[in-house]
C-alpha cells in the first residue's frame, strides 16, 4: 500500500522517521512493530486529520512509548500498543497478543482488554477501512 498518498490537504503528516528513531521505540516498548506500520512511520511518522470520514491522530514514532506509558497500557490492557486514536475518547492499538497483531479499538477511560472491538487484520487493513468510510 502506498503510504504517501494519505498525506494531503485533509490528513497531515509530519515527516519521515528515522529508522532510528523507529528502532528506540521498539526497544522502549519491548515488540517490533508490525511491519506495515513501520512503513506507514518511514514515510509519514504518522499524522492527524481526515481519512475518507473519519478523523484519526496516528502518533510519530517518538511518541509510541511515551504515550503508552501515559495511558498505562501494560497495566490496563496488556499486549495492546496503543498507535493513535479517534481525537476524542477511543483509542487505537495492535493487539500484539494475535499473530499478526490485529488492529483493535479500546476507550481511554477505563481501558481494559474485555472492552477492546476489533477493527482490522493489521495496519494496511486498517488504513483501506478509514478511506473507505466509517470503521463500523
Amino acid at each position: 500500500m502506498e503510504f504517501g498518498k494519505f498525506s494531503g490537504e485533509f490528513f497531515k503528516t509530519t515527516g519521515a522517521a528515522a529508522d532510528s528513531q523507529i528502532a528506540a521505540a521498539e526497544h522502549a516498548l519491548g515488540l517490533r512493530l508490525p511491519q506495515d506500520y513501520r512503513q506507514f512511520l518511514q514515510g509519514t511518522n504518522g499524522g492527524h486529520g481526515w481519512i475518507g470520514e473519519n478523523y484519526v491522530m496516528l502518533w510519530g514514532a517518538d511518541q509510541l512509548a511515551e504515550y503508552n506509558m501515559s495511558y498505562q497500557v501494560e497495566e490496563y490492557a496488556p499486549g495492546l500498543v496503543l498507535f493513535g486514536s479517534d481525537g476524542g475518547g477511543e483509542g487505537f492499538a495492535f493487539d500484539s497478543r494475535t499473530d499478526p497483531a490485529t488492529v483493535v479499538m479500546v476507550p481511554f477511560v477505563g481501558m481494559s482488554l474485555a472492552d477492546t472491538i476489533a477493527v482490522a487484520p493489521g495496519f494496511a487493513a486498517f488504513l483501506e477501512r478509514l478511506q473507505a468510510g466509517a470503521l463500523f
